[in-house]
């Protein structure tokens, strides 16, 4: 049974207009409809009372509040400026380095390779959905996407840019002042160049149509009943119930309430204690990441902010193991009340696992550009630039 699950024809994405010219695409991405020259989302979901109204656990819950209202050659130039490494110290880095599309805009990695093989102490957190999020990496201390890719822009062991720089080479670009003068026709790009504010707009713009929406559970909560198998609804019921909890910190639909939660999550061995949010922040935060999302969770392994766990049957098992079972000798954490011992089976860890596999959706997945305004080639970690690893002073994400 196929469903419209989010509203919004499926759009081609142009890499270059006649002649190899760049053009910028004047549709909306898929799931998002032009109105008013913004894309606005479309989703069933948006049918559905607020999860206030709803309660916790709730299958039709409505989401939250989202970022949307860019232009479509807004969303578009920013998909160029994602795979450039023109943004880059040295052009060896984009930010699809650390947020490859096929690894569920994520790396792959326990550990993200930054600048000339610099080897960071975080994850890189996946990027779907994040035009729900009201806040950003692991430690939640950005508050807006603008202000979160300024982080690997200009952090020293990612992309360690700085803004004179990159407007520089942006600015010498004939191609990206065409592009940023069709995408921001109010500023007189001309005249004054390529500014900060539209680099990290048409960043955030490309970053809030990263809608992941359409999964198989997706189906099931629409109302298809056999879009999940019956291990897959056990699953869904354990995940749902008080004795696993799961669905308390990772709430449908978005399955992230997007608080800071202390679990005492171990570090790879030989890596000093992270003290993550309490660094920035709440001191009693010690200890505490971001709730992440569990969209697209099958595609994203290794787990947890430092990639602790390989498989997803491994982080599930750490909450079953009981509270604080982890906590290194000498750290008083504050751990998260919703952190017990609910002792699940082999086979209930199997089905729980079984269900979160239905939350995968690439279905609008964006198309990487073949060219870039730059004329550099872009760069995935895969064949990204560097030296040998040494150990960062500290994660950027």
């Amino acid at each position: 049974m196929a469903m419209l699950l989010a509203l919004g024809a499926s759009v081609a994405w142009p890499a270059a207009g006649a002649g190899g010219r760049i053009q910028l695409n004047n549709d909306c991405p898929p799931g998002f409809e032009l109105n008013t020259g913004h894309c606005e989302l479309r989703s069933l979901y948006q049918m559905y009372p607020s999860l206030q109204d709803a309660g916790v656990g709730g299958l039709k819950t409505g989401l939250p509040e989202y970022r949307d209202g860019f232009s479509p050659q807004q969303i578009d130039l920013g998909r160029y400026l994602f795979f450039d490494p023109l943004l880059s110290a040295g052009g060896s880095q984009s930010c699809a380095s650390c947020h490859q599309p096929d690894k569920g805009f994520a790396d792959g990695l326990g550990r993200s390779i930054g600048h000339n093989g610099q080897q960071l102490t975080r994850s890189a957190p996946s990027l779907w959905n994040v035009a729900f999020l009201k806040s950003f990496f692991w430690d939640a201390r950005a508050s807006t996407l603008e202000e979160q890719v300024q982080g690997p822009l200009y952090h020293p062991a990612e992309m360690a840019n700085d803004p004179v720089r990159m407007l520089a080479d942006l600015n010498a670009s004939a191609a990206y002042l065409e592009l940023f003068g069709v995408a921001f026709p109010a500023v007189d790009i001309a005249g004054e160049g390529i500014g900060l504010d539209q680099v990290y707009t048409a960043l955030a713009a490309f970053e809030s149509s990263l809608v992941s929406l359409n999964s198989r559970y997706d189906q099931y909560a629409h109302g298809y009943a056999d879009a999940l198998s019956e291990n897959e609804k056990e699953g869904l019921n354990i995940f749902r119930s008080f004795v696993a909890r799961c669905a308390e910190c990772h709430t449908p639909p978005l399955f992230t309430n997007q608080q800071v939660a202390v679990l005492g999550t171990p570090e790879p061995e030989g890596m000093p204690f992270d003290p993550g949010a309490g660094a920035v922040g709440d001191p009693t935060q010690r200890g505490g990441f971001k709730v992440p999302s569990l969209r697209n969770i099958e595609l994203t392994a290794p787990y947890m902010h430092s990639g602790r766990f390989a498989s997803l049957k491994e982080a599930a098992e750490f909450y079953t193991l009981g509270r604080g079972h982890a906590v290194p000798e000498g750290e008083d954490l504050k751990i998260h009340w919703h952190i017990w011992e609910p002792n699940l089976s082999d086979t209930e860890l199997d089905r729980l696992v079984d269900f979160m596999k239905t939350l995968t959706d690439e279905s609008f997945k964006p198309r990487e550009p073949e060219l870039l305004p730059s004329g550099l080639a872009p760069v995935h970690r895969s064949n990204a630039r560097g030296g040998e690893l040494t150990s960062g002073e500290h994660n950027n994400e």
